[in-house]
């Protein structure tokens, strides 16, 4: 699964999601993408279970991209412990996914193809998404 292979720091605070993504809201590698419309945190196992239903939905053809990275530790304290004594442990890893952000591209495969391939990899996530597609003309637009 994926996770940082090291990190500066252990633990982080959990911050706030705000406002609209900036960065890595335009197709840059595939035809066809899935755009979150909500904010949330996408955790390592979400991320794995949609692209192992986009490579399944795919059959093993065309390209995958994943444009997200689960690089904020999220700790928890163990079962039945009592408050204090510090922070817990870092349970699992999460990517803060803004509105806007693209998560998964795909591209070398037929539309109707690669917009049902989007669609299963969507239920697997917790959040609301939309597929969008490249036009001919360079723009990207929401997907039929």
């Amino acid at each position: 699964m994926l996770l940082p292979k090291r990190v500066k720091w252990r633990k982080q605070m959990r911050g706030r999601m705000k406002g609209h993504e900036t960065r890595g809201t335009e197709l840059a590698f595939g035809e066809w993408g899935l755009q979150a419309l909500e904010p949330g945190w996408m955790t390592q196992r979400q991320i794995e279970a949609a692209r192992r239903a986009l490579v399944h939905s795919m059959k093993r053809r065309g390209k995958i991209w994943i444009r997200i990275f689960p690089d904020k530790p999220v700790t928890r304290k163990a079962a039945e412990t009592r408050m204090g004594k510090g922070k817990g442990a870092v349970d699992h890893w999460v990517a803060v996914v803004k509105p806007g952000r693209i998560i998964f591209e795909v591209g070398g495969l037929p539309e109707e193809a690669a917009l049902e391939a989007l669609e299963r990899a969507a239920f697997k996530l917790a959040l609301r998404t939309k597929r969008i597609a490249r036009l001919e003309t360079g723009r990207i637009e929401e997907a039929p």
